[in-house]
Formats: C-alpha cells, structure tokens, sequence
C-alpha cells in the first residue's frame, strides 16, 4: 500500500510540474485553433434536428474520453523518465504489472464501450425509420458520379425529379431511401444526422429531421472518383406549406411558357435537341439518358452538384468550362460548339424554372 502511494504521488507531483502545465496549455490552444474549423453549414457540432444533436453529443463524450487517455498516457510517459533510486523486485514488477492490465487493458475498455453503447444505441435507433401513427415524407436521393437524383414518390399528381437539389418539409420527421446508380456513395447532411452508405442495388433508409426553415449543406462521404469532392448538395427545409407549394409548380408546370413557345428560345431548343438530349431530360423536349434532368434548372440554387451559384450567365459558362470547373465530369467538351450557340443555349436553360 505504502509503494501504490508512493507511485501515485509521484503521478501527481508530474501533473502539477510547471513545465507539465505548459504543455497542457499547449494542447489547449491546438485543440481550440481544430475547433474553428468545425464552423459553415457542414458542421456537426451545429446541430438543427434531433438527430444531429445526438451525433453532437456522442462526439463530445468521445472527445471526452480521448481527453482523459491523452493525460493518463503523458503521465505515464513523463514518469517513466523519472530516475529510479531502488529497483523493484520481479515480484514488485508482477503486482505492478497486473494492475495496469486490469486496469488499463480490461477497465477503461469496458466503460468506454459502455458509455458509448448508453448514448449511441438510442441516437442510432432514432435515425431508423420504424412505423409511426402518420407516415412521414418519403424522398428518393440517388447518388451519381457526381451528381444527385433527387425523387418525391409521394407527390399527389404525380413524382417529382430534380438534381443537385433537394426540398423538405420542416418540424416534422422524413425518410430518406438512398441508393447508388453506379458506385457506393454515402448521403451526409451533417447539421441533420449521421451518414448513410448509398449502395448499387440495394436501399437503405435514414430517418432525419429539420427543425426549422433553413439551408443545409450536404456532401457525399465516400471517396467515388475524381469528382468526389465537387458532388455537393443544396439541402433546403421549407415550412409545409411552402414545401407542397413547391411540389405543386414542379408538377403543374416544369417549364414556363416562355421557355416552352417563344421563338427566341428555337435555335437553342434546336442545340439543345443536336447536343444534350440524348443524356439530359427536359419536360416537353426530350426523354434524357444518364444525366440530370435539366427541366427546372434555372430555379436551382448551383449548378455542377455545388460547383458555381446559379446566376445569370452561369449555365453558359458551365458548358464552356465544366472540365476546369469540375473535372472529371462525364459531358464532352463542346469544344465543336460555337459561343454564340452556348451562350443561347445558356440564357433558354436559365429560363427553365416554375
């Protein structure tokens, strides 16, 4: 008893030594200079739903426990420089080392599984989509290489299809039924909840929820190829009204009847037909392929799955430089286009908006 007090004196007198203070200091002031990375709209320590905000609290606890390991694990490595004037028996090095195993290898591993267990079993459980008395909000996202195909199955009149963007209903609970077109993706709304993996032929489902009207950011979270890092999502909560609002004028009328009739727009409807519709649908125009539907493009908030805002001009200089915007990406050059052609076929995509 008098060696185990011995042993834990000497502990404490390293923990109280100026220059173990300095390097404390230290690591605080790098631990805060980290957290000022986790601000913008990906950020989980933000939370804006109740699944965020578990995810939130289990990453504090976690960081909790890697706060506690990093202290024990210096005082030990500071006191194993300490001289040793009487050299233990191997009978004092036994006791010695049993201690650290049971309670090192065998203690601390238990009760940090079992605190993890305690707050992330319930978190995890509140992300499934178990039956609830009104069903909630159904929507399809689609992982691309790199782009999202976003559905709305539910929509009374019909399914709604857009890309890059993605609407919900906020206060109220929705579930997500993700899948992959090509490789494994992972759906991320950071602010809303933890990931989910998107799979080639199978779907997985999230439960997640906004609480208020906002703007999320969201990024696929599994390394996809060269563009990985450009497929972003624009994730925007709407209050219900607004958001059936929404789902009607996509329904009633994809295309406005300027962009549909006026003659202005034939020439570029013409390049659109030669150039694009084999791969891109446009309501009224073309069926599409492999690409993202175009029709309500010009109400779209980026374009390129987050690459440059959509502004006026934007869709020309996007045809004109997607490979440097975003390369990788799988449309030609139109290096055989004239500018003239683009820049019309820009401002008639532009106007595709309910």
């Amino acid at each position: 008893m008098r060696e185990r007090n011995s042993e834990i004196s000497i502990m404490i007198s390293y923990l109280s030594s100026r220059w173990f203070r300095r390097i404390a200091c230290l690591l605080g002031t790098l631990l805060l200079l980290s957290l000022a990375g986790c601000a913008g709209d990906r950020s989980i320590l933000d939370p804006a739903g109740p699944a965020a905000r578990d995810v939130r609290l289990i990453w504090w606890v976690m960081l909790g426990f890697a706060t506690v390991v990093l202290i024990v694990v210096t005082a030990l490595w500071l006191y194993a420089f300490k001289p040793r004037s009487v050299l233990r028996t191997p009978a004092q090095e036994r006791r010695i080392a049993r201690r650290w195993i049971v309670g090192g290898g065998i203690m601390l591993p238990v009760a940090t599984i079992t605190a993890l267990l305690l707050f992330g079993v319930p978190a995890g459980q509140r992300m499934l989509t178990l039956p609830m008395g009104e069903p909630p909000e159904v929507i399809e996202v689609i992982g691309h290489q790199w782009w999202w195909e976003v559905r709305y199955p539910g929509a009374e009149g019909g399914e709604v299809v857009t890309a890059n963007q993605l609407v919900m209903p906020a206060g109220e609970p929705v579930d997500f039924h993700v899948s992959g077109a090509d490789v494994i993706h992972a759906f991320w709304v950071p602010r809303l909840g933890g990931k989910i993996d998107m799979l080639p032929g199978r779907v997985n489902k999230i439960r997640l929820q906004a609480d208020e009207p906002a703007v999320f950011g969201a990024q696929c979270a599994e390394l996809c190829g060269v563009g990985h890092a450009h497929m972003q999502l624009h994730v925007e909560a709407l209050p219900r009204s607004e958001f059936e609002a929404w789902l009607t004028a996509r329904q009633e009328s994809a295309l406005s009847e300027l962009s549909v009739a006026d003659a202005t727009y034939d020439d570029a409807r013409d390049a659109f037909m030669t150039h694009c519709a084999r791969c891109h649908q446009v309501a009224g125009v073309s069926q599409g392929g492999i690409g993202p539907t175009l029709s309500d493009v010009g109400g779209r908030a980026t374009l390129g799955a987050g690459v440059i805002a959509m502004e006026e001009g934007a869709v020309s200089h996007w045809l004109q430089h997607h490979q440097t915007l975003k390369p990788g990406n799988k449309m030609p050059t139109h290096s055989d286009i004239e500018t003239d052609t683009l820049d019309a076929l820009g401002a008639w995509l532009e106007a595709l908006s309910p």
